[in-house]
């Protein structure tokens, strides 16, 4: 992609109505725009992240066996009233009526019509265990949104559903799942604590994915010998300091919530008549558990927890591009010919062939936009036939000769 040619600019100043940092980052970079508090719009370059993150989500939740599907975001009064949430739910469920008066709501999770559809397809113990999710946009009513894409009123959430004939079975996948989670947050170049927490509107405990960052809004208690943490709701109730898995203490530490996994039991299927015929021919409710991920959240808690004071540091596998190429001195011949080179050889380019900005301009765009790799194409590169090269995690810049870039930068 030619820099001159993209659809965005990158801005100087942080909007002044933003408080977080990866808000005021994202903007700034082009990768986002604020619609309303709450509400943001991907751009190109912020597609590219969340299509990075998407795809390493799905490939986790393909290999445990998961089917991808997308349902409504509408969502029917009887079938949430059935469990008592059309209720319960009314501080955070966008709730109207339409023209003829019938009451819609706007899902913020998917629970019941899942299981309300999964009726049509379960009804023996031949048909478990099943998995299925989806990657769709969520409404919620946040009055506290203003941390950026870290607090939505409109979200991106992945949420997968798994049925079973047996809480043996339900756990047994549960912690593939799990297993999964880990896997998602470490490609993404996050480093995510397994922590153990209360179930909400969802079911009595949990398990919280959590990132330690001090712009976090949850506090975790983690202990340092073991790895074990609780979060702030369940050490009210339970803790003392000590750490339950070992002799360890537990420290409070602030943190991000990036991924949450619920044992639901029999919650939605006994209400909503989801049964299955077992091998003794007894009628028993499906066991059930969901699993969360929020792909823009995702997104800004990498922003959050990797970046300096000239913009983004992406790590590599979400990276909007692997390299950002700079033209300096008109070389553009030069500089196309690199930019080929690389293209050809699968590396993703942001290639900055703007002739009208200087040198610091770019290097700070570059630095802004926080590509994973800086090549620098001059004169005085070229005089000694070679590429200038930084790591945008590194201070120190080096020489790379032409014929070995390639190779170089993977």
């Amino acid at each position: 992609m030619k820099l001159s040619r993209l659809f965005t600019k990158t801005l100087r100043e942080a909007p002044a109505d933003e408080m977080a940092v990866n808000a005021k980052l994202l903007i700034r970079g082009g990768f986002i725009s604020k619609v309303m508090a709450g509400v943001y719009e991907y751009l190109p370059l912020g597609w590219r992240v969340l299509d990075k993150i998407n795809t390493i989500i799905r490939e986790e939740m393909n290999a445990v066996g998961g089917q991808e599907l997308y349902m409504s975001v509408f969502q029917n009064k009887d079938t949430w009233a059935a469990t008592g949430r059309w209720e319960s739910a009314k501080e955070v469920m966008y709730q109207f009526k339409d023209a003829t008066g019938k009451d819609l709501g706007l899902g913020f999770t998917h629970e019941e019509p899942l299981t309300s559809a999964a009726r049509h397809f379960i009804s023996s113990y031949k048909d478990l265990p099943k998995s299925v999710y989806q990657i769709q946009t969520k409404f919620r009513r946040e009055e506290r949104a203003k941390s950026g894409l870290l607090r939505g009123r409109e979200f991106l959430m992945k949420d997968l559903y798994s049925f079973h004939s047996t809480q043996e079975d339900l756990d047994e996948y549960y912690e593939k799942v799990a297993q999964a989670y880990h896997n998602i947050f470490t490609r993404a170049g996050v480093k995510a604590i397994r922590t153990h927490a209360s179930g909400g509107l969802f079911s009595k405990y949990s398990d919280e994915f959590q990132v330690l960052a001090d712009v976090g809004e949850d506090i975790v208690h983690f202990c340092e010998k073991c790895g074990f943490a609780i979060n702030q709701e369940i050490y009210d109730q339970e803790g003392d300091g000590k750490c339950s898995k070992c002799d360890g203490k537990l420290t409070e530490r602030k943190s991000i919530e990036v991924g949450n996994i619920f044992k639901l039991g029999t919650k939605f299927s006994e209400p909503l008549g989801l049964l299955f015929t077992a091998e003794d021919g007894t009628k028993k409710p499906v066991i059930m558990a969901s699993y969360g991920i929020g792909p823009g959240r995702l997104m800004a808690t990498a922003v959050e927890v990797s970046n300096d004071n000239r913009g983004i540091i992406w790590p590599e596998n979400i990276a909007p591009f692997k390299v950002h190429l700079v033209l300096l001195d008109g070389l553009n011949k030069e500089a196309d010919q690199v930019y080929a080179d690389l293209t050809k050889n699968h590396v993703e380019v942001l290639y900055d062939d703007r002739e009208d900005k200087s040198a610091g301009e770019k290097f700070a765009d570059a630095d802004l936009i926080g590509c994973p790799v800086r090549l620098v194409v001059s004169k005085k590169t070229l005089d000694k036939e070679s590429i200038e090269l930084k790591y945008r995690n590194q201070k120190d810049l080096k020489m790379v000769k032409l014929s070995k870039i390639t190779e170089e930068i993977g």
